[in-house]
């Protein structure tokens, strides 16, 4: 009897240890099974290669490449076989139909590691995992003295649930530099993304070079500088004698070189030409393509929505010349088989007023401003289909009537999914309540400004179809980051890490494979890994949400904590002290507010060590939150 005790704590702690030790991927693989042991690289480590194939080459010497720079190691690429000490590169010679195009299979044993897929976009996606699977160190831009490079031994099968899997970066509202655009699609790759939606123009400039049309950029690429977010009374208009020295462009050298830069890490770049609103970039170059042809500057950030024309004339035969010429470009620069083209947040009230919108509308036979964004939203479809192309828009372009062919993204929710959907057209999931890298995800009172919130739990908890929707319609889903609010790359990487792992798990994995205190586990293992990076990202999921509550039979305002993980010690303070392991502890029930506590301190630790941030919270802000 005592022996069989034994026995089973023995296997039970040796469940403990297994479970302890299992590797800590992101997106966690459709199937995972992990075994004793382990296999080491080391100098005399050899990727091995089928024949001459040019792209398992090129990944080998890529693979090869992310290990050389901490390690130090010279590994070589080669086609001559070898039974220990390798990892083996293998294109299947009969498909596997179960991991499809961009699945791979991964077996390690100490002998060496055997990573083979249909594709080379599978092997690709394999060396991400396999590069995970290594120590945090492995991220290092630099040699790294005494790193572990073991990997354990598993067997892995893997492959996505969508095929759209996407990120996009608003370029427009602050300019990101040739370099943040490559460095943000290197840490894509590394979570599987595969598209990269490039948000090239808006109201606050215009970021493309078109040939034949210098006004774009010399005009409508730069604007005033100012400081703070975006529709405060801070950022004022430009001054006459203002000289707009801020923003940037990229030449189309620079797009070739980005595009092809994605390409190689199997990430298609969708480009983003605003219209026919956040036009006041492309109007400020061309002032006669607004309904009233008045001069404006590049909006620096001013809250001018409807009280300034940023909305195209869709009665001027200029604006279609125009368009032709930059989608022409763009079509030829950019291989992705969609242009998106906005369609989003048009104020209409112009249209109204515009003798030329007025005339097309008579002579169409169109019954209303809707009628008449869907004719632009027709028409501007032709052209891009001239070009070989497909449209893509905002769910606005919806209102109407949708244009024939075109693929909807649907952000202000899920309904113009659904409608878009049920109409047999393709739909991008990217619903600003689950996808809006943008919000804040933590308390406002510690968080960058912004508006809204987006926590991690959110992204990671999201289902790309929904309820009512046929599957085969949702091309999958999609994280979009406006910058408004994030002036410069170190920000654009706060805003999308870790909340993108989230998004990457629900665009990869299989439906219901969901765990969040599991997923917060692997998140905590990849700070390291974006430690190791120098990748700056956000804290907060270790903040508790802070809010009002007013108790039954209780006319006091309490404080509510909310945690967002578990397993943590919140320690508070209301006399202004700073509060430590040894202050007030959160018990999980509302807190009362002591008479006279004008603030509350607190923050969140972890066997002892603080781990989140000090939040520092006006009570008067308590009162103004919507009671419950």
């Amino acid at each position: 009897m005592k022996r069989s005790l034994l026995t089973l704590c023995f296997s039970v702690l040796i469940g403990f240890a297994a479970i302890a030790q299992a590797p800590q991927l992101i997106p966690q693989p459709v199937s995972l099974k992990t075994n004793p042991g382990h296999f080491t690289i080391n100098s005399q480590t050899k990727i091995i290669i089928p024949g001459t194939d040019p792209e398992s080459k090129r990944l080998g010497n890529v693979l090869a490449g992310m290990l050389q720079t901490p390690s130090g190691y010279t590994i070589g690429v080669s086609t001559v076989n070898k039974t220990i000490n390798f990892i083996r590169l293998k294109i299947n010679t009969t498909r596997n139909a179960a991991i499809g195009d961009e699945g791979y299979q991964l077996k390690v044993t100490k002998a060496g590691a055997t990573l083979s897929a249909n594709k080379p976009a599978g092997l690709f996606y394999g060396i991400q995992t396999l590069v995970q699977l290594l120590p945090p160190d492995i991220e290092s831009k630099t040699k790294v003295a005494g790193i572990s490079m073991k990997i354990p031994d598993v067997l892995i099968t893997d492959y996505p649930r969508f095929g759209w899997r996407g990120l996009m970066l608003d370029v427009s509202r602050h300019f990101s530099t040739k370099q943040t655009v490559l460095d943000y699609i290197d840490e894509m790759a590394k979570y599987k993304f595969n598209v990269f939606h490039w948000h090239l123009s808006d109201d606050n400039g215009w970021r493309i070079e078109i040939k034949g049309l210098p006004e774009l950029t010399e005009v409508g690429a730069w604007r005033v500088m100012r400081t703070g977010p975006f529709g405060f009374p801070q950022i004022a208009k430009p001054l006459p004698s203002e000289k707009a020295t801020y923003g940037g462009f990229y030449t189309q050298d620079d797009v070739r070189e980005i595009v092809k830069y994605a390409q190689d890490r199997f990430i298609t770049i969708l480009p983003e030409i605003d219209v026919p609103a956040h036009s006041l970039a492309l109007i400020a170059a061309y002032p006669n393509l607004s309904c009233t042809g008045l001069k404006y500057p590049v909006d620096p950030g001013t809250d001018f929505y409807t009280k300034e024309d940023n909305v195209l004339c869709v009665g001027n035969d200029s604006t279609y010349l125009i368009l032709d010429k930059i989608f022409t470009q763009i079509a030829e620069l950019f291989p992705c088989q969609y242009i998106h083209m906005g369609g989003d947040e048009a104020y209409k009230g112009f249209w109204d007023k515009c003798p030329k919108c007025q005339a097309l509308m008579k002579r169409e036979h169109l019954a209303n401003t809707d009628e008449l964004q869907s004719y632009f939203v027709k028409r501007v479809e032709k052209i891009v289909e001239s070009k070989g192309k497909k449209l893509i828009g905002w769910d606005e372009i919806l209102e109407g009537g949708l244009a024939p062919d075109a693929a909807v993204m649907s952000w202000r929710g899920e309904d113009g999914g659904r409608a878009a959907a049920r109409q047999q057209h393709e739909v991008v999931m990217t619903p600003w309540g689950h996808c809006y890298l943008d919000l804040y995800q933590g308390d406002p009172a510690v968080e960058p400004h912004t508006y809204g919130a987006l926590l991690l739990s959110d992204t990671y908890n999201y289902e790309p179809v929904p309820d009512s929707v046929e599957e085969k319609y949702v091309l999958g889903g999609q994280g979009n980051l406006w910058t408004e609010s994030v002036p410069d790359e170190r920000q654009v990487q706060y805003q999308t890490w870790p909340r993108a792992m989230g998004l990457a798990e629900a665009f990869w994995d299989p439906k219901g494979k969901r765990n969040y205190d599991d997923f917060v586990q692997r998140v905590e293992t990849h700070f390291k890994r974006l430690d190791a990076a120098h990748v700056k990202y956000a804290r907060s999921m270790y903040d508790p949400i802070i809010s009002g509550v007013r108790v039954y039979g209780d006319t006091s305002l309490r404080v509510k904590l909310t945690p967002q993980v578990k397993n943590l010690d919140v320690y508070y303070t209301f006399d202004t002290t700073i509060p430590d392991q040894f202050s007030l502890k959160f018990n999980g029930d509302p807190i009362p507010v002591p008479k006279g506590a004008i603030q509350l301190r607190l923050v969140s630790y972890r066997d002892d060590k603080p781990i989140g941030k000090q939040i520092i919270y006006s009570l008067k802000d308590l009162t103004d939150k919507k009671e419950e």
